[in-house]
């Protein structure tokens, strides 16, 4: 082939007067790898300013200009694109466009307890933050703040590295998490979870109210609380005249973090094939995508029915990807972010991570957090429900709090 496996991946660093780094991938092609590789870029907190992908089924080729931070570590990025590209000596074995997804086994989860002297502002975040850093899936957080002011937080974690059932990454674990609270950590533990304590961290099955899809937004039923109601224009057309064997799909929208990634997971669990695309976002903030597609069965979109269905399913996700609301739970406020969770299982990354950030800058501080899957509309949802201590007497108003988390989830902040 004349390919190393080690050079599918090429990273081209900014220069020459550009801010973008270019991400080559040269690699056979699978169901669904354009979706995972926008979701590993989207895990490293970059911006896909630009792409290109081209394929004919068995071989792809794609270029992504990211917008990265002076800390991206883009030797890391390309360990982890690698690790999603299949290898060229298995194109014989690879089953191209394959309808149905072969579910992964369950990763194990693992309870990671620590206490501290005393609470801080940025705790959580900073604590989120490292395990972010580490590549851990944070799945569900129980926070404690004991009457004499310690604190005693729980992570339920999975490794997708699937190491930290090993003493040399739990040391990692537990000097990264010192580094950064000092002598605040008292004591720090991590064990693998039990069945009865992993179903416990899937989080309560009861929503203080119901969540529906009808104006994408996430809707309480609750006269006391407010939804999120806020306008962000799509644009979806389609032709059918312009090429002999594809449905050339064209979207204009306003730019927000991970709109790739949307695109593409969307596409992926409607089983929606690629052949030819190509993104671009503009300097005032909207971004123009041009897609060539068919069916799994290298047919035409040709039904109109479908084409409407599949334009109504673009413009809801990409709307309001993400729904985000903040309403009362008895006397105190309570923020609740719904996430989709792909078909895959998977779930958008850095979502608790933005919450946490966001709530940081606010001075809006954490008591409790739940996380869990819910299914919602026939549709599995990972929900944080995110109880907002108040006993100060700077309380900040909920309307800055919903519109402060979700530009942040957007890509909307300064940050």
């Amino acid at each position: 082939m004349g390919i190393l496996q080690e050079d599918a991946v090429v990273i081209s660093p900014a220069g020459n007067g550009s801010d973008s780094t270019v991400v080559t991938v040269n690699c056979p092609d699978k169901t669904g790898l354009g979706c995972d590789l926008c979701r590993i870029i989207l895990q490293f907190n970059l911006s896909i300013c630009r792409g290109d992908l081209t394929t004919d089924g068995k071989w792809c080729y794609i270029l992504f200009w990211l917008v990265g931070r002076p800390t991206t570590r883009w030797s890391l990025l390309k360990k982890r694109l690698l690790d999603a590209c299949p290898s060229y000596f298995l194109t014989t074995e690879i089953e191209y466009y394959r309808p149905v997804i072969k579910q992964p086994r369950p990763p194990d989860v693992f309870l990671l307890k620590f206490w501290c002297s005393y609470d801080r502002k940025g705790l959580l975040h900073d604590v989120t933050e490292v395990l972010c850093e580490l590549e851990l899936t944070i799945k569900r957080v129980k926070v404690s703040t004991t009457p004499d002011g310690r604190v005693m937080d729980l992570f339920f974690v999975t490794d997708p590295r699937e190491l930290l059932h090993t003493k040399m990454r739990q040391e990692e674990t537990i000097n990264r998490l010192r580094s950064v609270l000092g002598d605040t950590m008292v004591s720090c533990e991590i064990e693998l979870a039990g069945q009865e304590v992993t179903a416990c961290s899937q989080g309560s099955p009861f929503l203080p109210s119901a969540i529906t899809e009808e104006t994408s937004s996430l809707e309480l039923l609750d006269g006391n609380q407010s939804s999120s109601h806020f306008s962000n224009p799509v644009f979806v057309s389609m032709d059918n005249t312009l090429s002999p064997a594809h449905t050339i799909v064209q979207i204009e929208c306003q730019d927000h973090k991970g709109l790739i990634y949307d695109i593409m997971r969307t596409l992926k669990d409607l089983n929606i094939q690629i052949s030819y695309g190509r993104f671009w976002a503009n300097s005032r903030g909207n971004c123009e995508v041009e897609f060539f597609t068919m069916h799994a069965d290298g047919s035409k979109i040709v039904d109109l029915t479908e084409q409407n269905d599949l334009s109504a399913c673009l413009k809801r996700e990409l709307r309001s990807p993400l729904k985000v609301a903040v309403g009362s739970r008895g006397p105190e406020t309570e923020l609740l972010v719904a996430n989709p969770v792909e078909l895959s299982g998977r779930g958008r990354p850095l979502v608790f991570y933005d919450i946490t950030f966001a709530l940081e800058s606010l001075n809006a501080p954490i008591f409790s957090v739940e996380i869990g899957r819910h299914m919602i509309c026939n549709r599995e949802w990972e929900v944080y429900r995110i109880l907002l201590d108040e006993r100060d007497s700077s309380c900040v108003p909920r309307k800055k709090i919903e519109e402060g988390v979700r530009n942040r989830l957007m890509g909307w902040d300064r940050g």
